[in-house]
């Protein structure tokens, strides 16, 4: 009898351990930790939800224990706790239909409002106009257009701290998703289409973003570096870009829409003098001018370094 309590002593604290094994790693999910507020908007949204979900959890394993212990079988069990003809009960039937609408209303609502919140800019920097940056994707590279400063980069940008950025957002080619997790939730990149994405940082840093859709075999360094900085700073680092920057020619925006890896690389001009992709006519413009590399495999080579050739 020893061996057997032992046993289940034994196998009963793996539940805990594993518990303790999932709260210790949630520290570091950058989801649970936003530096803007619309990361922290969605960041409430999921605690909430999971706080819900863990209190219907804990009520039906409450429910499930004392119904197993209730109507256990037993040696004093009496015919008058068991009735095999029984048919249905209008008020557990009520109970039942009635409380799933009462969860699912309670994680609706809040979602719903959160996401029609998000899909204008932030409050808090309500007094500023957005940053426009249209984010561009490509296989397997991005890039980041600012129209009203005539400059572009290439797998990394900067924005200013305590404005809103509103990204415009299209593909060049296959879809794509961008998404920069502790600033805020993806969105989509279609060739052909422009989604709008709001984001914040309140925080100085440097921020890691990604395309989040598989698009193939360089999917896992499409990967792109977000400084976060002062305003101060942020106009220096244009001034700078603008002066010491080359100029992108539509030649060579055309050879960079390649498929294939790039380096990070800045312009003092932007594509969306040839092109802006997230239009009907410039759904194609890549698969016109490389639509050859799209009939054989790709077998990409290097990484994040890659030189342009």
């Amino acid at each position: 009898m020893k061996d057997i309590y032992r046993r289940i002593k034994r196998w009963a604290v793996l539940p805990a351990f594993a518990l303790i094994f999932l709260v210790t790693g949630c520290a570091d999910l950058t989801v649970l930790d936003p530096k803007g507020p619309v990361g922290e908007s969605q960041s409430d949204l999921i605690i909430f939800s999971i706080i819900l979900m863990l209190f219907v959890v804990a009520v039906v394993f409450v429910a499930f224990t004392y119904m197993i212990i209730k109507y256990r079988e037993r040696p004093d069990r009496g015919e008058k706790d068991y009735d095999p003809d029984h048919e249905g009960n209008t008020k557990l039937e009520i109970i039942w239909t009635v409380i799933p609408l009462i969860i699912v209303t309670a994680l609706s609502i809040p979602t719903v409002i959160t996401i029609y919140e998000l899909e204008e800019p932030p409050e808090s920097s309500s007094e500023k106009e957005p940053l426009v940056v249209y984010a561009t994707s490509a296989d397997w590279k991005w890039f980041f257009s600012y129209p009203e400063q005539d400059i572009e980069t290439v797998n990394y940008l900067h924005i200013p701290t305590d404005r809103a950025i509103e990204f415009r957002l299209s593909s060049a080619d296959s879809m794509a998703s961008l998404w920069i997790p502790a600033l805020g939730g993806q969105k989509y990149n279609m060739a052909g289409m422009e989604n709008t994405l709001y984001l914040q940082a309140d925080e100085e840093g440097t921020y890691e973003g990604r395309n989040s859709n598989y698009t193939g075999s360089g999917f896992a360094e499409q990967t792109f570096d977000v400084h976060a900085e002062p305003a101060d700073e942020f106009e220096t680092w244009v001034e700078e870009t603008q002066e010491d920057a080359s100029e992108l020619t539509q030649e060579k925006y055309d050879s960079l829409l390649a498929p294939g890896l790039l380096k990070e690389m800045e312009f003092s001009s932007t594509h969306l003098d040839y092109v802006d992709h997230g239009t009907h006519q410039g759904s194609d413009y890549l698969i016109k001018r490389h639509k050859d590399a799209f009939e054989e495999p790709l077998h990409l080579e290097g990484g994040r370094g890659v030189e342009d050739e």
